[in-house]
């Protein structure tokens, strides 16, 4: 993946207070490199459609931080947009630094006006906009976010997802086409069979595969209480997945589990999915190739494992939904109470597979890559917080105390048709998440 890039390109024109505006531009300046210090910076305010030009010259940005410094009409907006027509751009007007009866000293906000007019008119994406001093906090969130998702944006276009095996019947809502991904995220998608990694499997020696079953015990409680020969079908799964995917530069993976290996393999793969997402590869269980997206999006947002599963309860007394899923949560969501707890799978009663509660969490995001009922890509995101609680079922669970109503949450996802997986984020990556729809001009539901 390439360096990621800033250009802030402060526009105006000579007949406001230009002592003013370079205060300004000077604040904005700083605030920008201290956000990303790969930010392009002009050497003054860019007053004239020359110097903007000139400047546009020697820039190639990953995001375009548009700022009126004073007024400036919308030819500026023109020429920026006829260069980078498919770069994301984020509006900023700045308050007016004194209101004393007397002439306006920038205009700012009138001339963001006018760019946004061409910005919407030019540029099919809805336009992000940000308004204040560049010390206001409300500003610095703003652009932190607004960054954190061009950053994400340009991650995804570098991704390669592979999907294992084909989603059970009746799952086919996290089938992916892969033409769909690389048009709309940019991300390319790999395609394997689960037979094919289950032979590579078992061509593994015991020895070969010792390293992966160590490692695999420091990171979890009770691996020796599986039967010897489902921790060795597990550490021969563990290799062939890991290897698979440094091999192949996989980033993301959805992979099939049940029935295949429990009926062909022997074994559960829970578990090796849990792993790979502590080891930073987002990993879906039932092939479901968009649950996988949504996972990666939030860790790379917060560079944390992010949780998967279905919501299987609603208390509306504690506003909380609690999201479950067989036993594949990342071993580093274990509450430090318990540590990520081996068991077996609750309906095959095969290991090994993860059993723990999620620790608790101040800000979590709940979010999902979807598909509207039409067929085209939309957001589903949602705050709140993860709740100390133990494991609620047989598998690994989290309950999320909603910020909004949990009871309608519950009522207008199902009513809305969506997906019955969800990725919990740890951490608050919901403006960045919907920052993010409107780039890729895809629907969010917050």
């Amino acid at each position: 993946m390439r360096e990621f890039k800033i250009a802030y390109i402060p526009i105006g024109v000579p007949t406001f207070s230009l002592s003013d505006a370079r205060n300004e531009f000077n604040k904005s300046s700083a605030l920008l490199k201290s956000i990303c210090e790969n930010t392009f910076v002009p050497e003054d305010l860019l007053l004239s459609l020359d110097k903007l030009n000139a400047y546009l010259d020697t820039i190639d940005p990953d995001l375009i931080v548009l700022q009126n410094a004073t007024f400036a009409n919308a030819a500026y907006t023109q020429e920026i947009v006829h260069r980078f027509p498919h770069t994301p751009v984020l509006l900023w007007a700045l308050r007016e630094p004194v209101i004393d009866g007397g002439r306006l000293r920038l205009n700012s906000l009138t001339g963001a006006y006018s760019a946004a007019n061409t910005l919407r008119q030019l540029k099919k994406e809805q336009v992000e906009f940000v308004f204040g001093s560049p010390d206001e906090k409300k500003v610095i969130n703003r652009i932190e976010s607004t960054v954190r998702a061009a950053q994400l944006r340009l991650s995804l276009q570098s991704l390669k997802l592979a999907q294992i095996g084909h989603t059970p019947q009746g799952f086919g809502f996290g089938r992916a086409m892969d033409t769909e991904m690389q048009k709309t995220f940019g991300v390319r998608v790999v395609s394997i069979e689960s037979r094919e990694l289950i032979e590579k499997a078992n061509k593994y020696t015991d020895e070969e595969c010792m390293e992966y079953l160590n490692d695999a015990e420091k990171r979890t409680v009770g691996m020796q209480n599986v039967p010897e020969v489902n921790r060795k079908g597990f550490a021969r799964l563990y290799k062939a997945y890991y290897e698979f995917a440094k091999e192949n530069g996989i980033g993301a993976v959805c992979s099939r589990c049940w029935p295949d290996f429990f009926t062909s393999f022997g074994t559960p793969v829970c578990t090796v999915l849990g792993i790979l997402n502590d080891l930073n590869i987002a990993a879906s269980c039932e092939a479901d190739a968009y649950g996988a997206l949504s996972m990666y999006m939030g860790m790379q947002l917060t560079g944390m494992p992010a949780f998967f599963g279905d919501p299987v309860s609603l208390n509306e007394e504690e506003n909380s939904i609690t999201f479950w899923h067989c036993g594949m949560a990342a071993c580093s969501l274990a509450r430090e109470n318990t540590g990520a707890v081996i068991g077996e799978h609750c309906n095959r009663h095969i290991g090994p597979t993860l059993e723990f509660g999620c620790r608790k969490a101040a800000n979590v995001t709940v979010f999902r890559v979807g598909k509207s009922p039409e067929g085209s890509f939309r957001f589903f995101i949602a705050s709140g917080e993860a709740m100390d609680k133990e494991k609620q079922f047989f598998g690994t669970s989290m309950t999320v105390k909603m910020d909004g109503n949990a009871e309608k949450i519950v009522r207008s996802t199902i009513e809305g048709g969506w997906e019955p997986h969800f990725a919990v984020i740890y951490g608050d990556a919901a403006d960045s998440l919907e920052v993010l729809g409107h780039m890729l001009d895809i629907e969010v539901q917050r």
